[in-house]
């Protein structure tokens, strides 16, 4: 099976770090993520592997080159405007010619990957996103209302989501969704699939994940390393 890594974003949220070095190359203890990425990829039998790059992309290819270096092939694009998480694929569309994963560049995770793509497989639909269980804290007061009266009062409450892990299995048949050559993202694709009542599956992963994308999980990557409960990381 072929993955998709997307590795073109700015990474605002992680700024001033990736002004000078893009997100998949934030260290998370000694290795880079997309580092551990290819590493989990090739233990879960991915061999060729795609690479979608924009901002700083050839410090990726400089630190990754053909792959070879973890048994792998790996093929880049390169974007030369942003086109989101999903519009990039338009650039490879021609590779992409039987099942795929597509997978953000920022993530950490030890979902296995076979039992995901024989989920998806089963049901024989073009889109499984891979789902895991949040918990988001709000660090405020929560009030709700009927008009102006209060009808309940939360001091920080927790709330628990069921949210995408930036892990999907695709199949060739959804690319015909992607407009050529303009940003396009996994919202707009989950929109256009809902409108048009297009099956879309979930499955669910019980395991570990992490988004670094954000301040505070990357700071808790760097902890989890330092505890030496890296398990997970697959080093």
């Amino acid at each position: 099976m072929k993955a998709v890594i997307q590795a073109g974003g700015k990474g605002t949220r992680l700024r001033p770090y990736t002004l000078v070095l893009p997100k998949p190359l934030m260290p998370v203890g000694e290795l880079p993520v997309i580092e551990i990425l290819l590493k989990w990829l090739r233990r879960n039998g991915i061999r060729q592997i795609y690479i979608t790059t924009g901002y700083l992309g050839h410090l990726i290819r400089s630190l990754c080159g053909d792959g070879r270096q973890w048994d792998c092939e790996i093929i880049y694009s390169e974007e030369t405007e942003p086109l989101g998480t999903v519009g990039a694929l338009d650039l490879i569309r021609d590779q992409l010619d039987e099942t795929f994963l597509v997978l953000n560049g920022d993530l950490i995770t030890d979902m296995d990957l076979r039992a995901f793509s024989q989920f998806h497989r089963k049901h024989g639909d073009l889109l499984t996103v891979g789902v895991t269980n949040k918990n988001v804290k709000v660090d405020l007061g929560v009030i709700e209302t009927e008009g102006e009266r209060v009808t309940a009062f939360y001091e920080k409450p927790s709330f628990n989501y069921q949210v995408s892990m930036g892990i999907y299995c695709m199949e060739p048949g959804i690319l015909e969704m992607i407009p050529k050559g303009v940003p396009f993202g996994f919202d707009d694709l989950m929109y256009s699939m809902l409108e048009k009542k297009r099956n879309v599956h979930i499955y669910r992963h019980e395991g570990s994940w992490m988004d670094i994308g954000r301040p505070e999980d990357f700071q808790r990557a760097q902890e989890m390393f330092q505890e030496n409960n890296i398990s997970m990381l697959g080093v």
